[in-house]
């Protein structure tokens, strides 16, 4: 899948999946878990760890690249040192959530709308289910889902190829 979701820009290179398997492990029929360094997807990827520790199951994490990973000024001159630099972060965040459970997991980050990724990864990998977080209710969600629109309604009200799990915040 390496490359897959990658666009033919100027922009900096993305962070292929890495693969941390231990002995028996396959990187298919696992969970699929959306991450953005919010309180809601880290509950969503601890929670799809603790699944995935108890089944012996893999656990693919997958980020949507957006804005958010990139620094405000593009005629920066390190811009896309910073912006490699802040992807590398995000994996290794997820490294850091991911270390105390010992499960096997996978990473990948690609530009693209975040319910077609998590899809396009789930039917890939054959997974079992889709774990994302939500954001929750309040008025800086509401604007958020106004304006980015809620990746697990979008999941939901499509056709997923696997349950999808909704972790709320905690």
């Amino acid at each position: 899948m390496k490359g897959r979701f990658s666009m033919n820009d100027n922009s900096p290179e993305i962070p292929s999946r890495r693969l941390q398997l231990r002995d028996g492990d396959t990187s298919t029929g696992g969970l699929v878990v959306g991450f953005d360094r919010r309180e809601a997807s880290t509950a969503a990827l601890k929670s799809a760890a603790t699944l995935a520790t108890r089944l012996s199951i893999i656990v693919h994490v997958v980020h949507a690249v957006d804005l958010r990973d990139y620094p405000i000024d593009p005629d920066g001159p390190d811009w896309e040192e910073e912006a490699r630099a802040t992807l590398r972060d995000e994996e290794r965040t997820v490294q850091d959530v991911l270390d105390p459970f010992g499960c096997a997991w996978t990473y990948q980050a690609g530009r693209h709308d975040p319910a077609d990724l998590l899809t396009a990864v789930a039917v890939e990998t054959k997974a079992l289910m889709i774990v994302v977080g939500s954001h929750g209710q309040g008025m800086g969600n509401a604007l958020a889902h106004l304006f980015e629109g809620s990746i697990e309604h979008r999941l939901l009200s499509g056709r997923p190829p696997c349950g999808v799990l909704v972790v709320p915040s905690r």
